[in-house]
């Protein structure tokens, strides 16, 4: 085993495509972070394998803060005790559908309930007719592939040297951004088929790169598209940038937690 790293910042995103909030602490469970990705917007316009509304389709969706109305509830699985005082294998529970409400700060500093049929009429702004949209909630992350990502502040400063400009990390929407040190970018590419210890208990499985599209060239602050930043990724690292992982062993992380390399 050996320390490569520490965790840098935590993220979770409640609603899919809107922006995301940073962590104190993070319960990674097997299904990904707790509270991560719960809502999204089911668009009829959407492919049937993907049939999610995004920034890729309305770019101001990033302009949106969701919060949770309960943060504590929303904060840990309540038999958080439980689950990390025995072997792993114990699955958390989720809180009621009301402990996990959200509501949504719109780019106009309006505050609405995540289900208000006036935050369906404003994502709708600006698509054509094709566009039928429908609130989505699961108890667990509707991720577009695996059920963690990782990304490395490296990898970010590489990009930013290949492309002359500053790269805010957020672009990359990670759940877990590392700190590799004196690593190189895209380090985290040589991780994959390896297992991680994250702080004291929780294990991941690094399985993917990940694949990299549009949503990497909004900007997380105003939504403007610089698409320079996906032809760099395309072009120099064959469309990818970080990596997904499953979870092996669950429980809470926090930043500064060490990395390790477990095989």
């Amino acid at each position: 085993m050996s320390v490569i790293g520490q965790v840098e910042s935590l993220w979770r995103y409640p609603v899919k495509s809107m922006r995301g909030e940073e962590l104190e602490g993070a319960y990674l469970g097997y299904s990904g972070v707790f509270g991560d990705r719960l809502y999204a917007f089911h668009d009829t316009a959407a492919p049937k394998g993907f049939p999610y509304l995004t920034g890729r389709e309305q770019e101001t969706m990033l302009l949106h803060v969701p919060r949770f109305r309960h943060k504590e509830q929303a904060a840990k699985p309540p038999n958080l005790a439980e689950a990390e005082s025995i072997a792993p294998g114990l699955t958390p529970l989720y809180p009621s559908p009301d402990d996990f409400a959200v509501e949504v700060e719109t780019p106009s500093g309006q505050v609405l309930a995540i289900d208000d049929p006036v935050l369906l009429l404003m994502l709708r702004d600006g698509l054509d007719e094709r566009h039928g949209l429908a609130l989505l909630r699961s108890e667990r992350a509707m991720t577009d592939c695996r059920p963690v990502s990782l990304f490395t502040l490296q990898t970010a400063r590489q990009l930013e040297a290949e492309l002359g400009i500053e790269i805010d990390k957020r672009r990359f929407r990670a759940n877990i951004y590392a700190d590799l040190g004196s690593s190189i970018g895209f380090a985290e590419n040589s991780l994959v088929g390896r297992q991680l210890r994250i702080g004291s208990r929780v294990v991941i499985a690094v399985l993917d790169r990940d694949p990299r599209c549009k949503m990497i060239t909004l900007d997380p602050d105003t939504a403007e598209p610089n698409p320079e930043i996906l032809r760099t990724v395309a072009r120099g690292h064959e469309g990818f940038a970080g990596v997904y992982g499953a979870v092996l062993v669950e429980g809470t992380i926090r930043p500064g937690d060490p990395i390790e390399v477990l095989d």
